[in-house]
C-alpha cells in the first residue's frame, strides 16, 4: 500500500509556500504529520492535564466559535483559563490551515475545539461508537450533504506518550469494498428519521452511504484485522491533518489531545473530483444529493 503519511518538517504555525504535493495528498485522504510542530503550553496550564478537569457527563470539553466553553469541571477562574489555552490552539490551528490551503480559507466553517483528556483505552462504548475500529467519519443525526470534515490534531501529553492511531486503505478502496454490501436508501425511511427528529435534517444518498461505510466497517472484524494498514505514533509535542471522512482510522492510544475541526463544501477544494462525494457519486452512477 502506498504511504498514507506524510512527514512535514515544519516548526511554526505557518506555512511560507503552499506546497502543492501536500495539498493533493491531503485531498487524496493521506495524513499530513508535522512531527516537530508543537503546541506549547504556558506553566499554568499543566494543571488542565488531568481528567478531572473533564466534566463527567461530557465526553470531551469544547469550545464554540462564541467562546463558550462546555464539558469543564472547574471554577469560573480555571474555566477561563482553559477557554484562552483552547482559544490559543484554535487561532494556531487557524493560522496553519489558511496559509497550508488558502484556496480553503473563504468558504471554511469553523466548528467547535475539543480538549480530550481522557485515555482512550478506557472508553466504554458500543462497536458503532468505538473508534479504535478502522472507520470514516460519518455522522447519524447531522446529514450534511458532501460537506467535508477536516480536523487539526496535537499531542500534547507532558509524558511523551503518543497517540496511536492505525491509519487504513484509500477511500475508494474503501467504498468499492463496502458499498456493495450497503443497504439501499429509501427516501420515505429519511424522510421518517427527520419528522421523529432523529435527524436534524432530511438524510441524503450520499449521507446514508457514508453511514453504511462507517457502520460495514466497524462491524467487520475480519476487515479491522486484515485490511491495509499502519500503525502510527504521534508523539507528543506534535500535530497532524487529515479529511476525517476521507481517511481510514482508528484511535487506538493515547491521552490529551487538542483537536479543531474545519467544514469545507467539496466544490472548494483544490480537486474536487477527489471528494468523497465525487467518488461515491462515479460509483453509484447518479446524484447522491
Amino acid at each position: 500500500m502506498e504511504s498514507q503519511i506524510i512527514d512535514i518538517d515544519l516548526t511554526e504555525w505557518q506555512v511560507a509556500v503552499p506546497n502543492p504535493e501536500w495539498i493533493a495528498a491531503l485531498e487524496a485522504g493521506k495524513v499530513l504529520y508535522f512531527p516537530r510542530l508543537a503546541f506549547e503550553l504556558q506553566d499554568a496550564e499543566r494543571a488542565f492535564l488531568t481528567p478531572a478537569i473533564r466534566d463527567p457527563k461530557s465526553r470531551n470539553i469544547s469550545l464554540d466559535v462564541r467562546g463558550h466553553l462546555k464539558g469543564a469541571a472547574a471554577g469560573t477562574d480555571q474555566q477561563l483559563a482553559l477557554a484562552l489555552m483552547i482559544g490559543r490552539f484554535r487561532e494556531q490551528a487557524l493560522s496553519l490551515v489558511h496559509s497550508l490551503l488558502p484556496q480553503y480559507r473563504p468558504a471554511l466553517r469553523v466548528a467547535p475545539t475539543s480538549y480530550r483528556p481522557m485515555q482512550v483505552e478506557t472508553r466504554n462504548q458500543s462497536w458503532r461508537a468505538d473508534d479504535r475500529r478502522m472507520h470514516v467519519d460519518a455522522f447519524p443525526s447531522r446529514p450534511n450533504y458532501g460537506e467535508r470534515i477536516l480536523r487539526v490534531f496535537t499531542n500534547v501529553n507532558p509524558e511523551g506518550v503518543p497517540r496511536v492511531w492505525r491509519v487504513g486503505e484509500p477511500f475508494e478502496t474503501v467504498a468499492r469494498r463496502f458499498m456493495p454490501r450497503a443497504k439501499p436508501y429509501v427516501r420515505w425511511q429519511a424522510s421518517l428519521l427527520k419528522t421523529l427528529r432523529v435527524t436534524k435534517s432530511l438524510r441524503s444518498e450520499y449521507d446514508h452511504l457514508m453511514l453504511q461505510l462507517h457502520d460495514g466497517m466497524k462491524g467487520d472484524l475480519q476487515y479491522q484485522q486484515d485490511a491495509e494498514q499502519v500503525t502510527m505514533p504521534f508523539a507528543a509535542g506534535s500535530a497532524w491533518v487529515c479529511f476525517s471522512d476521507q481517511a481510514s482510522h482508528a484511535v487506538m492510544s493515547g491521552q490529551y489531545m487538542l483537536e479543531q475541526t474545519l467544514h469545507l463544501p467539496p466544490e472548494r477544494q483544490y480537486d474536487p473530483s477527489a471528494s468523497p462525494l465525487a467518488i461515491l457519486t462515479r460509483l453509484a452512477g447518479h446524484r447522491l444529493v
